[in-house]
């Protein structure tokens, strides 16, 4: 694996696409800030990564442009107002559909998130920070490996022709991406969602969606949820986002004797933590949480009380139960951004807006069904969403660390393994994206199903693991498998001292971690 930190006094720029990081670059070297360079960074993402993320996804973002408190975006659409719970377990579902069904479809969420960062904190116009991306649609990219491999997916989808049989090295055109971009570009969020698109959308949904849900805007400001850990405030999204989880876990194992990260108890005590902080997670993750209350030390102590450095827990009867790319900006000012957006799994419902090139996110799959549940699938509801940025601030709240991942269920855990090695164990960014992870999934998982039946959860480790975690993790009762896994396509910023320490995810071929 590639093991490089890239190091800079004037901003740096991390995504998975080498090309959205130069986009990023571009707005930095025209005088703006971290918030230009994630919008450009995150249109060129739309164009190019389609089999992540894309304008039929949803967003979120912490952004930390001065001293105080980072400002929170939520950009997750709700379910249309034609949503009937009914009429789905009448049709014999008990769960939400995951692929090919429209009412697993919430309202794109990610064009209302470009609108309001640059409303609110850019100081580019935004037809300038969409410009790369409409040129690289209508121009045409190189298909990297990782794409090429995704066509298979959607062999066959209705309006995915332009994904069919992909050759790596090959130049793909995506016109009529090119031609949704320029519509916000010209009219701002208007353009799209009451433009081509909204139209398009409203015939694809028959009922599903109205008028009013295109005209709302899905992009509120939220008062981000933080916790203190390792000396350092840490920053993330409040639900309907699971980023408490992250919070959660990284307050319990800030209070356990936490060895070197090559002890197998490093991975024990880590793993038990997450576990913790996420055994009710299905019943508590819902639109309205409280997230405050989540992440309340009263509620998470007995949970830390209950790890035990010998054995994996039993848990009781409450704990029952990727497509996504995350970019990280800092500027020369000490800004910074965490976004990360998300078609939900790969393609999303492998479902096209025709006309448009889109294709929609499947983010209800994470809706309940069960009549009365908090997170049950009902008109102008957000569901539980998996996306979980994180940002990490010193006492002064100055800005520290940027830094978050793909990964469905397992993002939190991801995250926390990240901050354990920076803020414990005092790990270079490229060490830590280097270094091998764990993650908690059941046997023939989605990648979001995990905290459904959590007691089938095991711990899988990547092959470059640790012989010694294997036998630890054993010993103490824990079910491992040790096998290749996703573990996310993860970014770190670390400021120290006026220096952005950049690195970005050695896993893919085409992440870029760029500076001026």
């Amino acid at each position: 694996m590639r093991h490089i930190t890239a190091r800079s006094t004037t901003g740096a720029v991390c995504t998975v696409d080498r090309r959205a990081s130069q986009a990023g670059i571009e707005m930095l070297a025209r005088g703006g800030n971290a918030v230009d360079a994630a919008i450009a960074a995150s249109a060129v993402l739309t164009v190019t990564t389609q089999h992540m993320c894309g304008m039929g996804g949803d967003l979120f973002a912490l952004v930390h442009l001065s001293s105080g408190a980072p400002t929170c975006l939520n950009a997750s659409g709700w379910a249309g107002s034609g949503a009937d719970p009914d009429r789905l377990r009448a049709d014999g579902h008990s769960a939400m559909p995951f692929h090919g069904d429209i009412r697993s479809v919430p309202v794109p969420g990610c064009v209302d998130g470009w609108a309001a960062l640059a409303e609110r904190h850019a100081r580019l116009p935004l037809a300038e920070l969409l410009a790369p991306a409409v040129g690289h649609a209508r121009d045409g990219f190189g298909i990297p490996s990782h794409l090429a491999a995704s066509w298979v997916r959607v062999k066959g989808v209705a309006g995915a022709d332009e994904y069919q049989d992909l050759v790596e090295g090959d130049t793909m055109r995506r016109p009529d991406v090119a031609r949704m971009l320029e519509s916000i570009a010209r009219d701002g969020r208007d353009g799209f969602y009451l433009g081509e698109f909204g139209r398009s959308l409203l015939a694809l949904g028959d009922g599903e969606f109205t008028q009013f849900d295109l005209e709302h805007h899905h992009a509120e400001w939220v008062e981000p949820l933080r916790l203190e850990a390792w000396g350092h405030r840490l920053w993330t999204v409040p639900p309907n986002s699971q980023g408490y989880l992250s919070l959660a876990a990284a307050w319990i194992a800030a209070g356990l004797d936490l060895p070197a990260v090559t002890d197998d108890r490093w991975a024990h005590l880590l793993v038990e933590s997450a576990r913790q902080a996420a055994f009710d997670r299905i019943d508590s993750l819902f639109d309205g949480a409280d997230g405050l209350a989540l992440i309340a030390p009263e509620r998470l102590s007995s949970r830390r009380d209950d790890i035990q450095p010998d054995r994996a827990a039993i848990l009781g009867d409450t704990y029952r139960s990727g497509g996504t790319i995350h970019l990280a900006t800092v500027d020369s000012r000490g800004g910074g951004v965490s976004l990360i957006q998300s078609n939900a799994s790969g393609f999303g419902a492998n479902l096209v807006v025709p006309g448009t090139g889109i294709f929609l996110q499947n983010r209800g799959m994470g809706f309940d069904l069960r009549p009365g549940h908090p997170a049950e699938y009902k008109p102008r509801k957000r569901a539980p969403h998996t996306l979980a940025p994180a940002l990490i601030t010193r006492s002064d709240d100055s800005l520290r660390t940027v830094l978050g991942t793909m990964g469905g269920d397992a993002q939190p855990q991801i995250v926390l393994q990240m901050m354990a090695r920076l803020l414990h164990n005092g790990q270079s960014p490229s060490q830590i994206l280097a270094a091998p992870r764990w993650v908690l999934q059941p046997p023939d998982s989605n990648g979001f199903d995990t905290w459904r039946d959590p007691q089938r959860a095991h711990v899988i480790l990547e092959p470059s693991a640790p012989p010694e975690w294997v036998v630890g993790l054993e010993h103490r009762g824990h079910t491992v498998e040790r096998r290749p896994v996703g573990v996310g396509h993860a970014h770190m910023i670390d400021l120290v001292d006026g220096v952005a320490l950049a690195a970005t995810e050695p896993r893919i071929d085409t992440s870029a971690a760029l500076t001026p």
